[in-house]
């Protein structure tokens, strides 16, 4: 069988993978080291042979559970076995899982972002293989790789200058790279390049949040879903420069002097900014943000990003735009099963815990809460309250685009529980993702639940249906209604399927006058 494939840099040569063509490691841009570290990307140089890919690139530089195996350990219980794959600046790579090949499919393309928020993660984790989704809705998907944490939104331009433009928004840029890549190549993997997706979860929630609002990102994908991760804001300038100066200072730069931040090991950079960035709060979920990693994120450098994507309102760039966008209902509780409180939280270490978020609404919040979920240990409230800001940026983002117009919004709220390890999960942060992508047999954390076959064909048919056509209806699903300020049509994920208007609403007005953080 012929899996070579002619892309406009040379041609590539795959493998078959569950049934489908497979293409892993696919190189899209140039190696993002030496003087190109910081700076925007560059499309990869062709090559003349064949270029075999059949196997994962590299992964960006990071910390963390790809690269640590102590950490790896527990995080591969819930995330699925992978493989520990090589760091390099040369990480600018895409994985396809098609169908067919150059056989004018026209099918949808769904490129995923990844998870992780922006310091961590890569397209080719377990629960992201794209083979049984392409197969199971005929469609072509994509995973990319892009740069991470320093090395992708280190703001230098008020620093450095002009040379340094993009350094703040680098990794955004290389999605925006890998999505011309996919313009420019996909027809030849049986996709349309008139109809991509792009959908991510977490972090990759809030980078498909920031390519709506980027322009030079305008026309390359055409609907877009968030799971988990509304991205309302990106970092000011001001505040990415201080902590740019900070970093230069621990590692005795001048700011006259960056190129020799360009020359400096990986780990160097690394080590100096673990100094300044402190470990993850318990409570960095949801509202009151990812505080530890708060300054490595995209910058809104007034030209590719030239404003926050959704605050005070949607950027003009997301017209047009039909999304997707929702939560699970325990979203926290993948972050807090190594907390020592678990299930023996008492009420006042309750109070405590949430009074920085509430202030002096603290009672009557948990107040309101114990009135709607009457059975509900303090343990359980901590979590409802802890995972609710997610929730809110979502409703915020939502509201924004629909008042925006006309392009349909379409929310969701997964209230399916996994009976993984008992009832330590329920439904939390990273629980629909094989859902999304029938990788459910693959990953431990979807449970023994026969009915989650039953919410398998909900979800994955959802998905499928919008990348299809901009409307996730199909006959598995109720009538899914478009999301308004007004309506507030939201389905809630769950076996069955059902339709809400408006749901939990008086645990929502218990936050008013409660700001999102940014």
């Amino acid at each position: 069988m012929n899996t070579i494939v002619e892309t406009t840099a040379g041609k590539v040569g795959g493998t078959m993978e569950r049934r489908v063509f497979t293409f892993k490691g696919i190189p899209y841009g140039a190696p993002t080291g030496g003087s190109r570290r910081f700076l925007p990307p560059l499309p990869v140089e062709p090559w003349t042979k064949v270029r075999f890919c059949t196997d994962y690139g590299p992964i960006a530089p990071q910390t963390g559970a790809l690269v640590d195996c102590v950490e790896a350990a527990g995080d591969e219980r819930v995330m699925g076995i992978r493989r520990h794959l090589p760091q390099s600046e040369d990480c600018l790579v895409l994985n396809v899982w098609t169908p067919g090949l150059r056989d004018g499919g026209k099918r949808p393309v769904m490129l995923w972002l990844h998870g992780r928020a922006y310091d961590s993660g890569a397209g080719s984790e377990t629960m992201y293989n794209g083979a049984n989704m392409a197969r199971r809705g005929n469609l072509v998907v994509v995973t990319i790789n892009h740069r991470l944490n320093i090395f992708g939104y280190l703001h230098l331009a008020d620093i450095g200058g002009p040379e340094f433009e993009g350094s703040g928004i680098a990794g955004m840029l290389d999605a925006a790279l890998a999505l011309q890549w996919v313009r420019d190549n996909i027809e030849a993997f049986g996709g349309d390049p008139g109809n991509v997706t792009i959908f991510g979860e977490s972090g990759g929630g809030s980078k498909v949040s920031m390519l709506l609002g980027m322009p030079s990102a305008k026309g390359l994908f055409h609907r877009a879903i968030i799971q988990s991760g509304a991205g309302l804001y990106g970092v000011e300038p001001a505040n990415a420069t201080e902590f740019a100066e900070k970093l230069l200072s621990e590692l005795n730069i001048q700011s006259n002097e960056l190129s020799k931040l360009q020359e400096l090991p990986i780990m160097q950079i690394q080590e100096a900014a673990k100094k300044l960035l402190p470990g993850r709060s318990i409570l960095a979920l949801g509202d009151l943000g990812r505080r530890a990693i708060a300054r490595m994120a995209p910058v809104v450098d007034g030209k590719y990003l030239p404003a926050h994507p959704f605050d005070p309102v949607a950027a003009p760039t997301a017209a047009g735009i039909p999304i997707i966008i929702g939560t699970n209902r325990h979203e926290n509780t993948t972050f807090t099963t190594l907390d020592p409180k678990r299930k023996r939280l008492t009420e006042p270490e309750l109070r405590e815990r949430v009074l920085p978020i509430f202030g002096d609404k603290v009672d009557s919040v948990i107040a309101t809460y114990k009135k709607t979920r009457p059975e509900a240990t303090p343990w359980d409230l901590f979590i409802a309250l802890t995972s609710e800001g997610m929730r809110r940026a979502s409703i915020a983002l939502a509201e924004r685009k629909a008042t925006a117009g006309p392009d349909p919004v379409y929310m969701y709220f997964l209230t399916w529980e996994t009976d993984y390890l008992g009832d330590i999960f329920r439904a939390c942060h990273i629980l629909e993702i094989p859902f999304v992508f029938d990788t459910v047999d693959d990953i431990a954390i979807t449970g023994g639940r026969p009915d989650k076959y039953e919410l398998l064909e909900s979800v994955n048919g959802t998905w499928t249906a919008f990348a299809r056509s901009g409307n996730p209806n199909h006959s598995g699903i109720p009538t899914w209604e478009p999301y308004s300020a007004e309506n507030r049509a939201t389905m809630i994920l769950d076996v069955p399927c059902r339709l809400a208007v408006d749901p939990f609403r008086e645990e929502l007005d218990a936050w008013e006058g409660i700001p999102l953080r940014r």
